[in-house]
C-alpha cells in the first residue's frame, strides 16, 4: 500500500459557501504533487448546510475524509482531531475560508525541506483583514515574542505545515492552537516561518470577536508556565513569595525600630497590617512552589520506574 505523501487538515464551523470553492482550488495543487495525497475535513458544529456541502464533496472525492462533531467544541477541539487522524508524511493546516491560499502548500513544503525544519508557519505579512483584527494581532504577537521566546511574527496563521511526528506529539486544548509553534519548540522541533499570501474573506465573516483576545492572554500564560516552569514550579513561585516575604519583613523591622526605638504606638497603624500580610502571602507562595517541586520530583521518580518496568 502506497504511504500518504500529504495531509491536508481543514477545520471548518459555518462555511457552507466557502468548500466546494476551496476544494476546487486544492485540488490541482494536490495534483501537481503527483503522490498520494487526502485532505482530512473536521466540521465543528456548523449550524448552517457545511455538514451537507462537505459530505457531498466526500462522498464525490475518495481522497476526502470528513470527520463531523455535532457541536461546537472550537479550534483546538477539532484540530486535535485532525491530527490523531492525519496519515501523511507532511501535515498542513489551514482555514476553510479562503483566506489561505491553497497554492502556497508547494512552497511550505519546499521550505521545510530546505530549512531541514520540522514546522513551518505562514505569515501574513500583507493581511488582508478589518483594523479591529490585524492591530490587536500585532501586539498579541508581539508579546508572545517576548514572553516565549519564539520569534515567528504571525504565530496564529492557519497556514501551517508540519512533519507528522510533530502533531502525533502534540495535544492542544481550549485556546492552545494559538500557541502549536512555542509547544512544538518546547518538544525540541525546529520551527521557521515563511510569508504566504493572504486574502480577503468572500464568504460569511469571522468566528472570532473582541474577546478571543482576552482568551488568549490567558492562555499565554498557561503556555509560558508549561515550557518553562512545568519541571521547575519553585523558579516561578520563589521569587514572588521571597520578594513578598523580604517587603513584608523590611515593614514589620521599621514599625519595630518605631515602637522599641522611638516609643511609638504602631498597634493602629495600616502598615502593620500590609506588614503581616506580605509576610504570610509570602511564606504561602514560596512553600507553594516547594510542595510544586516535590510533586514535581515524586511524579518523575514513578514515571523513571514505571518506563523500567
Amino acid at each position: 500500500m502506497e504511504n500518504i505523501y500529504l495531509s491536508v487538515l481543514i477545520p471548518f464551523y459555518n462555511e457552507e459557501g466557502s468548500l466546494e470553492k476551496l476544494w476546487q482550488e486544492l485540488q490541482p495543487v494536490l495534483k501537481s504533487l503527483n503522490k498520494k495525497c487526502e485532505v482530512i475535513l473536521v466540521n465543528d458544529g456548523s449550524t448552517d448546510n457545511s455538514y451537507n456541502v462537505a459530505k457531498e464533496l466526500e462522498r464525490k472525492n475518495p481522497e476526502i475524509k470528513l470527520i463531523h462533531r455535532s457541536q461546537n467544541q472550537g479550534k483546538a477541539a477539532v484540530l486535535q482531531a485532525g491530527f490523531d487522524e492525519v496519515k501523511g508524511e507532511f501535515v498542513v493546516t489551514m482555514d476553510a475560508d479562503l483566506q489561505d491560499d491553497p497554492k502556497e502548500i508547494p512552497r511550505l513544503i519546499k521550505a521545510l525541506n530546505e530549512k531541514k525544519c520540522d514546522l513551518i508557519s505562514g505569515w501574513k505579512k500583507d493581511r488582508h483583514d478589518p483594523w479591529h483584527k490585524t492591530i490587536p494581532s500585532f501586539f498579541f504577537n508581539g508579546m508572545i515574542r517576548k514572553l516565549s521566546g519564539v520569534n515567528l511574527h504571525d504565530i496564529n496563521c492557519g497556514l501551517k505545515i508540519y512533519r507528522l511526528e510533530v502533531v502525533k506529539s502534540l495535544s492542544i486544548y481550549g485556546e492552545l492552537y494559538r500557541f502549536i509553534p512555542v509547544l512544538a519548540k518546547h518538544k525540541g522541533y525546529k520551527i521557521d516561518e515563511i510569508i504566504v499570501h493572504h486574502r480577503k474573506r468572500q464568504f460569511g465573516k469571522s468566528k472570532y470577536g473582541i474577546s478571543r483576545f482576552i482568551r488568549g492572554f490567558l492562555d499565554l500564560l498557561t503556555v509560558v508556565f508549561i515550557t518553562k516552569f512545568l519541571k521547575r514550579p519553585l523558579h516561578l513561585f520563589g521569587p514572588i513569595g521571597l520578594t513578598l516575604l523580604f517587603v513584608g519583613l523590611i515593614i514589620l523591622i521599621y514599625l519595630s525600630i518605631l515602637h522599641y526605638g522611638y516609643a511609638q504606638s504602631i498597634g493602629r497603624r495600616p502598615l502593620l497590617i500590609f506588614g503581616i500580610m506580605f509576610v504570610i502571602a509570602g511564606l504561602q507562595i514560596f512553600f507553594t512552589g516547594l510542595i510544586a517541586e516535590l510533586i514535581t520530583y515524586y511524579s518523575q521518580v514513578n514515571l523513571s520506574k514505571k518506563k523500567r518496568h
